[in-house]
C-alpha cells in the first residue's frame, strides 16, 4: 500500500518530451527552475523540466497537494489500524499464555479480530484502488495540460526539437522553457476551470 503515496511522485517522473510535430516521448523528470529565462532562438532545440513544471504548477498546487494529503492520511490510518490489530492479537496470546481466559474464550476472541482484519483488508484494498485511481486521473490530466501548452508553445514550429531536461547532461539556461511552459499549463487548468463551471 505505501506504493499509492509514491504514485503521484512517480508518475510526476514520467512525463513527455514533446517534438514540434507533436510526437511525445515518455522519460523521467528533473530538477526545478523559478528564474525566468529569455526566450530560446527560434530554429533552436530546447528543453524543460518537466518535473518543475509539475511541481509549481496550480495544478498540483491545488489538487495534486490535496490529493497526496488524503493518501497520507489513509496510509497513517492504515498503520494505525494494523498497529491496534496487532496489539489486539498480542494481548489476547498473553491472556492466554498466562490462563487468564479459556480456550473457548480465546478463539472466540481470536475469530473476533480475524473478521476485524478480513473487513480492514478489504476496507483498504478498496480505498487504496479508489486512491489508484485518483492518481491515474491527476496523472493523465498533468500530461494532457503539459503535452497541450508544449503544443501551444511550438504551434509555429520555431523549435525543432523540445527535449524533458532529464536526459540533458549539460545546456545553456537560454535554451530552458520552462518558465514558458509552466505559464502556458497554468493559463490552460485556469481556462479548463473556468470552462467546467
Amino acid at each position: 500500500m505505501k506504493r499509492i503515496f509514491y504514485l503521484v511522485a512517480v508518475a510526476a517522473l514520467f512525463f513527455a518530451g514533446c517534438k514540434g510535430n507533436g510526437e511525445t516521448v515518455q522519460t523521467a523528470a528533473a530538477g526545478s527552475s523559478t528564474e525566468q529565462a529569455p526566450e530560446a532562438v527560434a530554429g533552436e532545440i530546447v528543453f524543460v523540466q518537466v518535473e518543475a513544471v509539475l511541481a509549481q504548477s496550480d495544478l498540483f498546487k491545488t489538487e495534486g497537494a490535496a490529493l497526496q494529503e488524503k493518501t497520507k492520511k489513509a496510509q497513517d490510518s492504515w498503520a494505525k489500524k494494523e498497529q491496534n490489530l496487532q496489539s489486539q492479537a498480542a494481548k489476547l496470546q498473553e491472556k492466554y499464555q498466562k490462563g487468564l481466559i479459556t480456550t473457548a474464550n480465546a478463539q472466540a476472541e481470536q475469530e473476533k479480530i480475524q473478521k476485524q482484519i478480513a473487513n480492514y483488508q478489504s476496507s483498504a484494498q478498496k480505498e487504496a484502488q479508489t486512491l489508484d485511481e485518483e492518481n491515474y486521473v491527476f496523472t493523465n490530466r498533468a500530461q494532457d495540460l503539459i503535452h497541450r501548452a508544449v503544443q501551444e508553445i511550438n504551434a509555429d514550429k520555431k523549435y525543432k526539437l523540445i527535449l524533458n531536461a532529464t536526459a540533458l547532461v549539460d545546456a545553456d539556461s537560454l535554451l530552458d522553457i520552462t518558465p514558458a511552459v509552466l505559464a502556458k499549463v497554468n493559463e490552460l487548468y485556469a481556462a479548463d476551470k473556468a470552462a467546467e463551471k
